[in-house]
């Protein structure tokens, strides 16, 4: 941001939150990283922090340098078991937005989501 008009306070079009890119983004990385894996709750937490940055670090260097990133990252064991998740966020409806993926294999499933709030 340094250097960056800091009162804008709508991001122009080129530079909005485009989930459709970040869900691109997200499948990439989660689908590079999991295919062939095995569930290990040994490795879980690290590989989940290791996806977020990843995620992160792409998602900020595709152009969304005035949002704010949070990148969540849930590893599970899979059973045939049901899951079910949710949040909720307090957000300009014009700006911010978000992208989710799921990634399912034999052994595990992921499920990751980028929400990207602007900053005014």
């Amino acid at each position: 941001m340094e250097g960056s008009d800091t009162y804008l306070i709508r991001p122009n079009h080129q530079f909005k939150f485009k989930p459709a890119i970040v869900k691109e983004c997200i499948r990439e990385i989660v689908r590079e990283r999991l295919s062939g894996m095995r569930y290990d709750p040994e490795e879980v937490p690290e590989l989940s922090r290791s996806l977020a940055n990843c995620i992160k670090d792409k998602v900020k260097n595709a152009g969304s340098d005035r949002y704010k990133l949070v990148v969540q990252v849930v590893i599970g064991e899979q059973r045939g078991q049901g899951v079910k998740m949710s949040s909720r966020c307090l957000w300009d409806a014009d700006t911010d937005n978000y992208a989710e993926d799921v990634f399912i294999n034999d052994s595990l499933f992921c499920v990751a989501a980028v929400f990207g709030t602007y900053y005014y």
